[in-house]
């Protein structure tokens, strides 16, 4: 979405309404709900496309790892669930689909084994829920910025150096005024620092492209001219993550974020690659927990992508002292 600097009046109106929630929390006259388990949060400001959810999977790994009992607590955005609470996956096995639970929960439960991902509307809720019937974790807390209702001991916010001169939604693509970021207890920044961001609350994180993998999750040769399938926020950071690595792109088939891939959408992708001479079809890993069944055509494969923390020590203690010690 570009900016719509006409929309700036609503814009004012959106972020007005989103600073006056926050200052109802902040004097009590909203309450947040406290867990017997320490919360985590990762959010952001902008809409879409921030990179938190490999954030997500590394706090979790890192965490798990560590020895704690570790759950994911998400929305469950683009999923049809509509109920309190619902388990995507117990730690041993994913329990739903994408189109029940939403493209992002599932693709962190079976990326992290070992890890609980339970989601709904109101992830207090979700949390209390978990609690009951499973005890205490170590919970997560993904896209959780702006979820009030949950009170949480580490607020951690993806931002770039672009979202200080951005504006709210519908004008710009903040969810928030750039001035909520000081609630933040540290800010995870992608790309180029500024000097608005204080040296002490601020920590470096940038992008891996690991490479591409099959469906069975083995590493698989680079495709030489790869034709590009997305549904995601930003299609134009994936077309730059596979060109880094191949030095070129046959083709790009965007769909809007949280599409839900059709098999006649499958056979579109293979006969688009196929007219631009393409070798392969890679995706993403959150689009493949949305396609349905791949048969013949071009081999398809997804591209992975982790996050990457030059200073893991330093945000390594402050989630080990949040998190307490291990069960």
């Amino acid at each position: 979405m570009r900016p719509q600097p006409w929309l700036a009046p609503l814009g004012l109106l959106f972020g007005g309404a989103a600073a006056l929630k926050a200052a109802c929390y902040r004097r009590g006259l909203l309450r947040a709900t406290r867990l017997a388990s320490p919360v985590i949060s990762v959010g952001n400001l902008r809409a879409g496309g921030s990179g938190k959810t490999p954030l997500v999977a590394w706090i979790a790994a890192l965490l798990r790892d560590a020895g704690q009992r570790v759950a994911i607590l998400s929305r469950g955005y683009g999923g049809v669930f509509s109920g309190e609470a619902l388990l995507v996956s117990d730690g041993r096995a994913v329990l739903a689909d994408a189109a029940t639970a939403g493209d992002e929960p599932v693709m962190l439960a079976r990326a992290l084994p070992g890890v609980v991902v339970a989601i709904g509307p109101h992830r207090d809720m979700v949390g209390r829920w978990l609690e009951a019937r499973l005890g205490r974790f170590v919970c997560v807390l993904d896209d959780g910025f702006q979820h009030l209702r949950l009170h949480r001991d580490l607020d951690l916010v993806c931002v770039e150096a672009a979202d200080l001169a951005d504006r709210p939604l519908p004008a710009g693509h903040l969810r928030e005024r750039p001035a909520a970021l000081a609630r933040a207890d540290l800010l995870l920044v992608s790309g180029a620092s500024s000097p608005a961001f204080a040296p002490e609350r601020t920590l470096a994180v940038g992008r891996n492209v690991e490479g591409c993998y099959d469906g069975a999750g083995q590493r698989v040769p680079t495709p030489a001219r790869p034709f590009l399938v997305s549904g995601i926020a930003r299609p134009e950071r994936f077309w730059s993550d596979v060109a880094a690595i191949t030095g070129g792109v046959a083709g790009h088939l965007a769909f809007p974020d949280h599409h839900r891939f059709t098999p006649q959408d499958v056979a579109k992708a293979n006969a688009a690659a196929r007219a631009h001479q393409a070798d392969a079809i890679v995706t993403t890993a959150k689009d493949a927990v949305r396609l349905p069944p791949v048969k013949g055509g071009l081999p398809w494969c997804v591209l992975r992508i982790a996050a990457e923390v030059p200073d893991a020590a330093r945000l390594r203690e402050r989630l080990l002292a949040v998190a307490g010690p291990a069960a």
